[in-house]
């Protein structure tokens, strides 16, 4: 093993948004100062017990060109799409939706108070896979993989750590857990040359063992090469690691449309105006 380490190269808090009918968001990517972190197009978190920030949810709308991927930490949501399929995010789900093609589908609240606490990542599709048929999973809290990884509890929702192989089924590169440390426990993960990562703080403060520190609610982009480090600053931390090879192909993005080039956006609309996406 290298001795090299990677280590937290820029940390970024939450940036107010609004999507859907009005739900109230922090949005870490696709936001200025950061389009995206190949092959990683957004990241928003949904964390709120003011029902009116939530309450009128996501309605009906398209997709093309990528994967949205849905994970409940508190709260309950609704899942439609036009393809015929239907899910409930429970705590702990995940709804794993490869838009392809294209497709419509719509996230609906089943509460009416509460915390609503979730995020939603989108991750892009190779130009070869971006009209792949639409696809849903559904994962139930039980599915995902859950190890004890020295002072780590990691649950696998993609990807692998530590021999453990996650629950979704990914046509991109992507590895998704959530790893939960005990006061000041360590967590160490190699990932290999060129690998896209970073991590979002959701409770506590990490340290990285090279000077880096981060606190609940930032984003931190993680370069270099090696193994990263990471320790629980004192109490207990949470965080969600992500990471992914890069497609390094032209991002041509409109709204809810994600193609390679613009021409290919003008025929998502299109295909989209003409009824064509609800029949995919």
């Amino acid at each position: 093993m290298s001795d090299k380490h990677r280590k937290f190269a820029r940390i970024l808090e939450g940036m107010d948004a609004s999507d859907g009918a009005g739900v109230r968001l922090k949005r870490y990517i696709a936001r200025p100062g950061l389009e995206e972190i190949d092959p990683f197009l957004l990241l928003d978190e949904f964390r709120t017990e003011q029902a009116d920030d939530y309450i009128a949810g996501f309605p009906p709308h398209p997709h093309r060109g990528f994967e949205t991927v849905t994970y409940m930490v508190h709260g309950r949501m609704r899942h439609r799409d036009s393809t015929g399929m239907e899910g409930l995010l429970t705590p702990g789900a995940v709804q794993w939706m490869t838009a392809g093609r294209g497709i419509i589908h719509s996230e609906m609240p089943e509460m009416e108070s509460g915390l609503m606490w979730g995020y939603q990542l989108w991750v892009n599709l190779p130009a070869k896979l971006k009209l792949h048929a639409p696809r849903y999973q559904d994962i139930a809290p039980e599915r995902i993989p859950v190890l004890q990884d020295g002072d780590a509890r990691v649950r696998v929702i993609a990807g692998s750590h530590a021999g453990t192989a996650g629950a979704a089924e990914t046509l991109t590169e992507v590895t998704y857990l959530d790893v939960e440390l005990a006061a000041n426990g360590g967590f160490s993960r190699h990932e290999a040359a060129g690998q896209a990562s970073f991590l979002l703080v959701l409770d506590g403060e990490l340290q990285d063992g090279q000077g880096g520190y981060a606190k609940r609610g930032q984003l931190v982009i993680i370069e270099g090469d090696g193994t990263l480090e990471l320790k629980a600053d004192g109490e207990e931390a949470r965080f969600l690691y992500i990471a992914g090879a890069p497609l390094n192909e032209p991002i041509a993005r409109r709204g809810p449309f994600v193609m390679n080039t613009m021409d290919e956006i003008r025929q998502a609309f299109e295909d989209y105006q003409s009824g064509r996406f609800a029949n995919t």
